[in-house]
């Protein structure tokens, strides 16, 4: 469907964004399942996340866009790289989970929203004004509390584990400024989508046949990579993840970054620990504590003064360029 003219980028922005984080928090419910149902380790379920992502899109392109499926050559470069640190974020995120547990996880791969908005500033001159400092401050409390984070046994692990949510964070944040980069370079979103998970497989693929048990939750043989084997179910599951919420979030996110600032954007998804918890809620039967409730309030807190800081700047903005006489 065409944008409608009567809604500013700023807005359309915001809403693509937080349809990302929507779609993107259905992914815990599937890979839940996976792990706990057939044991499936971390990352050979991320290779083949990202193989039937990629497979998926292509289907689609030949069919709808075949013209988006050729990059051009001079972007080829670029591209791997970016596919490079999305496996790097990947395997980074997998190994904190491991090493830190879900919820020290989930708080430190969100302080990619402050690496996010210094980093821009500093690479894409993006602008960093008191409400983008304040949103930061509000999501990243909110997440703590949503996340569980504040029982001091949730923290009790090791400097590597933090190293590593730190890291996962800061791959995240890396993740974003490519994705912005991409956009302004001219790249479509939908291109950039497939051909990043389709470097990320490759990537992924040689993590897990590196030798021994170098990489936590990784294939220990080459055998392994076929973990499911004759699960058909599994591999069904495996499919419906990556051609569903996985294919439509990243391609959604890709897509806001065409309309907002790279740390705006990764400021909104920070709302995708609520929608998580909100849909662990009614599919799940998990119970939502009051703290968690004020952390998913402080998170929205934050993305709302985010939304009106965004819109007054580019206001005034306007009114600068078209002053009246």
């Amino acid at each position: 469907m065409p944008p409608d003219a009567s809604t500013s980028p700023t807005t359309r922005g915001f809403a693509i964004a937080l349809g990302s984080a929507a779609v993107l928090s259905t992914t815990a419910i599937f890979i839940r399942h996976l792990t706990e149902t057939y044991s499936l380790p971390a990352l050979v379920l991320a290779f083949w996340r990202d193989v039937f992502t990629a497979l998926t899109l292509a289907l689609i392109l030949l069919i709808v866009r075949p013209g988006l499926l050729f990059a051009r050559r001079a972007s080829l470069p670029y591209l791997l790289i970016f596919g490079l640190v999305l496996s790097f974020f990947n395997s980074l995120w997998t190994m904190s989970v491991a090493l830190n547990g879900a919820a020290v996880a989930t708080v430190l791969v969100y302080s990619s929203a402050g690496f996010t908005v210094l980093l821009g500033r500093l690479l894409l001159k993006e602008g960093l004004t008191w409400y983008k400092i304040l949103a930061v401050a509000l999501t990243l409390g909110g997440c703590v509390l949503v996340a569980g984070a504040l029982d001091p046994a949730a923290w009790r692990t090791n400097l590597p584990g933090i190293l590593t949510g730190l890291l996962s964070g800061l791959s995240y944040a890396v993740y974003t400024l490519m994705g912005r980069s991409a956009a302004q370079r001219g790249i479509n979103s939908w291109t950039t989508v497939l051909y990043t998970f389709s470097f990320a497989a490759v990537f992924l693929l040689i993590f897990n046949l590196l030798p021994g048990d170098f990489i936590p939750a990784s294939a220990v043989q080459p055998g392994d990579i076929f973990w499911l084997g004759e699960h058909f179910a599994g591999w069904g599951i495996l499919f419906l993840l990556a051609a569903g919420p996985t294919l439509a979030g990243f391609g959604l996110y890709n897509l806001s970054l065409k309309y907002l600032a790279s740390g705006v954007v990764n400021l909104i998804v920070t709302t995708e620990p609520v929608f998580t918890a909100v849909i662990a809620y009614f599919l799940l039967g998990e119970q939502l504590t009051f703290v968690q409730i004020l952390g998913s309030l402080i998170i929205l807190g934050g993305v709302v003064l985010l939304h009106i800081g965004s819109r007054r700047k580019n206001r005034s903005r306007m009114d600068l360029s078209h002053p009246e006489h």
